[in-house]
């Protein structure tokens, strides 16, 4: 797989050699002449020097040919330009963008550019989990293919405790895929019984 990542910064970096290291054919852009030089050192012929946001850097590198776009600069509108440009004129199959202020999530969305990773919303998500008081928790949301995994615990006075899977009363379209029990999961069937703290 040929995968182009668009920033050198401690994730575009780490992004590289973790890749580089399963196999795949990486190149790094960075604008940053500092950045550049300091990590062509460790990634030599990986790394080019060049803004990523600009045609001829993104054809320089062979993006007509990459499997996969990363955009992990430190600015958010470089990472939707580069996503964009991407997926519209170079019909790369898959993009992933990174983004820096939460609050630019929705329009990485309304402009196609998915998926969209905040480091923000993920330990956001995180402290939800560990916090018990929140409810229903989003675990992942694939909204393209309308779908969203969510953790709810079932409560002592819940209806769902001592019955079946097969008897929890659900809203269409709902599955229950998985079932965390004593600090580890397993797939139910539809004889299991779900109990309270699960």
């Amino acid at each position: 797989m040929y995968v182009i990542i668009a920033g050198a910064g401690k994730v575009g970096w780490n992004l590289a050699r973790e890749l580089l290291e399963k196999g795949h054919e990486v190149t790094v852009v960075e604008g940053d002449r500092d950045r550049y030089l300091a990590v062509e050192q460790e990634l030599e012929h990986n790394v080019q020097y060049g803004d990523a946001s600009e045609l001829w850097v993104l054809d320089r590198v062979g993006i007509s040919r990459a499997d996969l776009v990363i955009a992990v600069t430190g600015d958010d509108e470089d990472n939707i330009l580069i996503c964009q440009m991407a997926k519209e004129k170079y019909e790369v199959q898959r993009i992933v963008a990174r983004v820096n202020n939460p609050r630019n999530l929705q329009h990485f969305r309304l402009l196609g550019v998915q998926p969209a990773v905040s480091a923000t919303d993920l330990i956001l998500r995180l402290i939800e989990h560990e916090v018990p008081e929140y409810g229903l928790i989003q675990l992942l949301s694939l909204e393209d293919e309308h779908l969203e995994i969510i953790e709810v615990e079932v409560g002592h006075g819940s209806m769902a405790a001592g019955k079946r899977v097969a008897d929890v009363m659900l809203p269409d379209g709902s599955l229950i895929i998985s079932v965390l029990r004593g600090g580890t999961g397993f797939v139910p069937k539809a004889e299991s019984v779900i109990e309270a703290g699960d």
